[in-house]
């Protein structure tokens, strides 16, 4: 595997949520960098071989504005 993308979304309590697609990874943290270090570690202990190179961070948003 050479690239692998999470989706990050805001998190109701504050901070930061990320799931990778097709992996059964998840973590979250306060802070952006605290995410991109849980990530970092979190696919540290997924893979054991063929760990990717790339991770694509996808931030979603969801915000909603008066009509």
């Amino acid at each position: 595997m050479k690239e692998l993308t999470f989706v990050v979304s805001d998190d109701h309590e504050g901070g930061y949520t990320a799931k990778a697609l097709g992996q059964a990874i998840f973590t979250q943290a306060d802070t952006w960098k605290e995410l991109q270090e849980q990530i970092r570690d979190a696919v540290d202990c997924h893979f054991d071989v063929n760990k990717p190179n790339t991770i694509h961070l996808h931030y979603v948003r969801d915000e909603v504005i008066a009509a």
